[in-house]
């Protein structure tokens, strides 16, 4: 894998932020090709206008809105001709063949000098659970199998074939990427969890280029996102140029920077804990429940996404969480409409004191309620089990963590009042269960408000809890809390705090 994930990574990971934030999505659909909407292939979209400045819900502006981005167009379609089941074969062995190499040449290690007998004893040999440096294991190979699923999506296939790519692909890199036995625990983290963070970055990379003519910029922001799609794209040319479509999904974007102090304290040595710290924070929900004519047809039509980077600590958080297969409701309700069905989730928490990852399926809802004509309450929920890694952060070594079944449970709230102001609640709890009889407790917490002072620009306040509770037989139990107060400046999308009318 990566010799070094954070400095590979974090120019892509934080070209979300700078893209994502400021692009709404405008989706030019053909009625009469819905039915081909079900396969998650290619769409070809015109390129749109873009939706008018700051706005909440209200049936006058909402309906033109919604009008300008449902209309058809004679270049709208969908279309699998141009999908190719060969290419991303060869880009993933491809890809995994460079990434061995760099890592041959400058790990430092034996680990990357593959020969033909040691791809035999891989074969053969059995799959082991590997203790690898933490950032390898549940952040750089969750990426890596991200570029896996990038490279088949961005060459026109659909989800769960690109997703068979992605988990063939990374059972090539543990039997011929590296001399090392294969991995169960890296399987998981590339096969599966590369798909859940795969397909909200290539989406996300979609809107960018959906919303507006093709310039240079848009096309560095699509790369920053999503790399595979840009290669595709330049390599290819007109065959997978065409903008996979949205179907004018309502969502909701912000991007915030800021700083943050920790409040609440920790065992930690003064040389190992920074009190205070600069944070860049992105998160997105996409395909919110209320949208006229939005059905859930395609993997990850719902998703949420956020990544938050800090001075203290690199990447502090990261998550995904998808619809795989869902049904919506409330249709002909006034007062609310949602989605419920099996959700897929990858969830990355590293506060300075612990960590945790966790790959997942939960079944749950997501939907909305207008509480009156000016308050709507935005809420999923969520319960299911995973498989995660647990462990301290500044250990004795990076490879002091345990793996484990992990049941979870995540309820997320917004109140939208008016065109004012939201209140943000975000509630995550993991129960890793590990294989030596340790068994931990991990809580996190957030709450938000922001308050908009002109158009897109608005100022946050975010209190941030996080609390890590272990039991282990022999040594008894430990307890590890951190508590952060931030101030933010935010830039919302033009969707606004995109509170959803259908009335």
């Amino acid at each position: 894998m990566f010799d070094s994930p954070i400095e590979v990574c974090r120019s892509g990971l934080l070209g979300i932020a700078l893209a994502a934030g400021t692009v709404p999505a405008v989706a030019l659909d053909d009625p009469d090709n819905a039915p081909a909407a079900a396969d998650s292939k290619w769409s070809l979209v015109q390129s749109g206008g873009v939706r008018p400045g700051l706005r909440f819900a209200n049936a006058g502006t909402l309906a033109q809105a919604d009008a300008a981005s449902t209309s058809t167009s004679p270049l709208s379609r969908e279309f699998g001709d141009r999908s190719s089941y060969v290419i991303p074969g060869f880009e993933i062995l491809g890809f995994d063949f460079l990434v061995n190499r760099y890592n041959n040449a400058f790990s430092g290690t034996d680990d990357y000098h593959v020969t033909a007998e040691s791809i035999s004893n891989n074969l053969h040999g059995p799959w082991v659970t590997d203790n690898d440096p933490f950032s390898v294991n549940q952040f750089a190979h969750p990426y890596q199998g991200s570029m896996y699923h990038g490279f088949a999506r961005s060459a026109g296939l659909g989800y769960w074939e690109a997703s068979a790519y992605t988990f063939l692909g990374s059972a090539l890199w543990e039997i011929a990427g590296e001399t090392t036995p294969p991995s169960v625990n890296d399987q998981v983290a590339s096969g599966i969890a590369g798909s859940f963070f795969g397909e909200p970055l290539f989406r996300m990379a979609s809107l960018v280029l959906e919303n507006g003519e093709s310039t240079w910029w848009r096309e560095l922001f699509a790369a920053a996102i999503s790399p595979p799609v840009a290669f595709n794209r330049l390599a290819f040319g007109d065959r997978f140029t065409p903008v996979f479509s949205s179907h004018g999904a309502s969502y909701y974007s912000r991007l915030q920077v800021g700083f943050s102090r920790t409040v609440q304290g920790t065992e930690l040595a003064e040389s190992d804990f920074k009190k205070n710290a600069a944070i860049v924070d992105f998160a997105m929900q996409y395909g919110l429940p209320g949208k006229p004519g939005y059905e859930y047809t395609r993997p990850f039509d719902y998703f949420t996404f956020d990544v938050t980077g800090t001075t203290a600590n690199a990447f502090d958080a990261i998550g995904t969480r998808g619809l795989l297969v869902g049904k919506s409701y409330g249709q002909g309700n006034e007062s609310y409409r949602g989605v419920w069905g099996l959700y897929g989730s990858y969830d990355y928490v590293a506060p300075q004191t612990f960590r945790i990852s966790t790959t997942a399926l939960s079944l749950g809802t997501t939907a909305q309620w207008w509480l009156s004509q000016t308050v709507a309450l935005q809420a999923s929920a969520m319960g299911g089990v995973g498989y995660g890694a647990v462990g301290s952060l500044h250990a004795t070594a990076d490879n002091d963590y345990h793996y484990g079944t992990a049941p979870q449970a995540v309820l997320l709230m917004r109140m939208i009042f008016d065109d004012k102001a939201a209140i943000d609640v975000n509630a995550r709890d993991f129960f890793v269960r590990g294989i030596t009889r340790a068994n931990d407790n991990i809580a996190r917490a957030d709450v938000s408000l922001t308050w908009r002072l002109y158009k897109q620009h608005a100022v946050s306040m975010k209190y941030i809890w996080t609390r890590r509770d272990t039991s282990v037989p022999v040594t008894g139990s430990t307890a590890q809390t951190v508590a952060t107060l931030g101030l933010f400046y935010t830039y919302v999308g033009r969707e606004g705090f995109s509170a959803v009318e259908w009335r």
